[in-house]
């Protein structure tokens, strides 16, 4: 079973996919959490339902650490501090509040699954190294498949280190969106901007 999260063949450039197992027991799902290895581990008792890399908080915002509860899920969650300004036919980057005129479109953080107030897992973009306010992004298929693994009351440990990094952590396939391209503005304030995969989200 801790084998399960393992890669089984090379994916090929730019492209991303990771596999996610059905629970037996959806009541007994828990996520750890390694902020030094920046890794989400999605378990089942010994049993590895998903392994996959993360983007943690920065120093000055870090991810906060100790026990938690996902307590909030929303499909299609939308920032309400960061996203654009759509003027006419221009969208353009905007605070909200800010003085920017338009109509303001949060970021969009796709799969949201809140445990802590203005904290929580979510689509985005994966770095190597801490990038984000707080929160701990997935990249692509692997946010929907976490949101589909855990529920409301799924508890949530967070900590440096886990005892899943020595049998899990290398198996987990590294991410670098450091170099990938702005997304365009036209497309993250409409619906496209959340993603969705194709096919099943949990195999058995």
């Amino acid at each position: 079973f801790l084998t399960s999260c393992t890669t089984m063949a090379p994916p090929t450039a730019g492209e991303y996919h990771v596999t996610a197992h059905k629970p037996q027991d959806p009541s007994k799902v828990r996520v750890d959490v390694s902020l030094s290895k920046q890794n989400v581990y999605v378990m089942e008792g010994n049993r590895c339902l998903m392994a996959v890399a993360t983007s943690v908080g920065v120093p000055k915002k870090p991810t906060p650490k100790g026990h938690f509860t996902i307590y909030s899920k929303i499909e299609n969650k939308r920032s309400g501090s960061y996203g654009y300004r759509v003027q006419g036919d221009r969208v353009v980057p905007a605070e909200a509040g800010s003085n920017v005129p338009g109509r303001y479109v949060g970021y969009p953080m796709g799969y949201w699954c809140e445990f802590a107030p203005a904290y929580g897992f979510h689509q985005g973009f994966v770095h190597p190294y801490p990038r984000t306010h707080g929160c701990l992004r997935l990249k692509g298929e692997a946010a929907p498949k976490f949101f589909a693994l855990v529920r409301i009351g799924t508890p949530v440990s967070i900590a440096e280190t886990q005892p899943e990094d020595a049998t899990l952590g290398p198996t987990v396939r590294r991410v670098d969106d450091s170099k990938a391209p702005d997304p365009n503005p036209r497309l993250m304030v409409t619906s496209a901007a959340f993603q969705k995969p194709e096919g099943p989200l949990l195999v058995e």
